[in-house]
């Protein structure tokens, strides 16, 4: 499995398209110490990240909705508590379970899958909005 940053995830608002590149270097990470055979040290390391950096970066898109105006801000704001709760689900696991091939495997599948998704379906559309007003 690999993720990578590409064009067509730009939403064009650079601090948040700056903070989805870091995102993606930090999945990055975690799946080249996976190939390493090394995911279960770098697992964590992505968890505690993600914990912190992506609500800073959540934080961001959703005052940027709100001062805009955006309609769609509730549902946006609804999906980015979900994925912190998948996140401390994870977390929560891993203190609990350690880092098993399990573990790491649905961290990438789980993780990895919504990001690119919400960036493609949901960022995609609030960046189109943006353009709009």
């Amino acid at each position: 499995m690999n993720i990578e940053w590409t064009s067509d995830l730009a939403i064009g608002v650079n601090e948040i398209d700056d903070q989805h590149k870091e995102i993606f270097r930090r999945f990055d990470r975690l799946l080249s110490a996976c190939n390493e055979g090394k995911g279960n040290e770098e697992v964590l390391k992505l968890l505690l990240f993600l914990e912190e950096y992506v609500k800073e970066h959540f934080a961001a898109e959703e005052e940027l909705q709100k001062r805009s105006n955006y309609p769609d801000y509730p549902a946006h704001k609804s999906q980015h508590v979900s994925f912190m709760a998948n996140v401390d689900k994870l977390t929560r696991s891993f203190r609990d379970e350690g880092a098993t091939l399990p573990l790491v495997i649905q961290t990438n599948r789980t993780l990895a899958d919504w990001l690119i998704q919400h960036i493609k379906r949901v960022d995609t559309a609030f960046a189109r909005y943006l353009r709009e007003q």
